[in-house]
C-alpha cells in the first residue's frame, strides 16, 4: 500500500523570463523543484508571478516554458493537486492551466482546509490598504472590457509590449527601493488584512507573496502568517506537512 501523501508545498514570485540572458537557470531551479515536489506533495499551491509576464490568447501562449508546463502537466497526471493563482505579473490566466495542465484556477483570497487546518492563500497584491496608483493599475489589469481590446493586439506586439513593462518595473525598483514590495512587519497592510480576517472567521495559517521577503510570524489570536520569498537568489518556498502539523521554508 502507498503511504498517504500529506506534505503540501507552497510557491511564489518564481518570475520565469524567457528573455532573461540567463533564463535557464530559474527554469532549471524551479524544474528540480518540482522533481523534488512529485516525489511526496498532495498538493502544490502557486501563488502567483510564477511568470514574469504572462498573457493567454484563445490560441496562443507565451514561448520559452515549454519544460516547465511539461512538467506541471506530468504532476497533474500523476495526481499531485495543483493550484494556480494568478498575481500581479501573471494576472492574465483564462483556461489554459485547467482545460490544458489539468490544474485549478483559483483567485485571492482563497480558503482551503489542509489536513484539518484552515488556510488563507493569496498573491498578497490588493489585499488591505493600498495606494491609488497601485489600485487604479490593478483594476485596469484585471478590466474585462480592457483585456478583451488587449487581446485584440497581434501576440508579437503585445508580448514585447508585456516584456519591457516588467523589465521597466524591475529598473524603477532597483533604482528607488521605496516601489520594492518587501514586507515591512506588523504596520504593513497586508499583516493587518490576515488580522482582520482571523478575528472574522477561523484561520489557522494565512501564506502570502509578492513582498519577497521570506516571513514568519505568530498573530496575535495564535495563527501563523507567512510571506514567501522569491526566486531571484536562493528559491525559497514552504512545505506543510498535515500529518505532523509543520511547517518548514527550504531553499532550491
Amino acid at each position: 500500500m502507498n503511504n498517504p501523501r500529506t506534505r503540501y508545498y507552497f510557491v511564489s514570485d518564481v518570475h520565469l523570463r524567457p528573455s532573461a540572458p540567463d533564463a535557464h537557470i530559474p527554469e532549471r531551479r524551479f524544474l528540480s523543484f518540482l522533481e523534488k515536489a512529485q516525489k511526496d506533495a498532495a498538493a502544490i499551491y502557486l501563488l502567483g508571478d510564477i511568470f514574469d509576464y504572462w498573457y493567454e490568447y484563445k490560441y496562443t501562449i507565451p514561448r520559452g516554458y515549454v519544460r516547465v508546463l511539461g512538467k506541471l502537466a506530468e504532476l497533474a497526471d500523476s495526481g499531485v493537486k495543483l493550484f494556480f493563482m494568478p498575481g500581479n505579473h501573471d494576472v492574465w490566466m483564462y483556461d489554459f492551466f485547467s482545460s490544458e495542465i489539468g490544474g485549478q484556477i483559483v483567485k485571492q483570497p482563497f480558503f482551503v482546509d489542509i489536513g484539518g487546518s484552515s488556510f488563507c492563500l493569496g498573491h498578497g497584491d490588493g489585499l488591505g490598504y493600498t495606494s491609488f496608483g497601485f489600485s487604479l493599475l490593478r483594476s485596469i489589469f484585471h478590466c474585462k472590457f480592457l483585456q478583451r481590446l488587449y487581446s485584440a493586439i497581434h501576440p508579437r506586439w503585445s508580448f514585447a509590449l508585456g516584456y519591457a513593462w516588467s523589465a521597466h518595473s524591475r529598473k524603477v525598483k532597483n533604482l528607488n527601493s521605496d516601489f520594492v514590495p518587501q514586507f515591512k512587519g506588523t504596520q504593513e497592510p497586508i499583516y493587518q488584512y490576515a488580522l482582520k480576517i482571523s478575528s472574522d472567521r477561523n484561520v489557522n495559517c494565512f501564506v502570502f507573496g509578492h513582498f519577497h521577503t521570506p516571513t514568519c510570524q505568530i498573530l496575535p489570536g495564535g495563527g501563523q502568517f507567512f510571506i514567501l520569498g522569491e526566486w531571484s537568489a536562493s528559491g525559497e518556498y514552504l512545505v506543510y506537512d498535515s500529518s505532523e502539523k509543520k511547517f518548514e521554508f527550504l531553499c532550491e
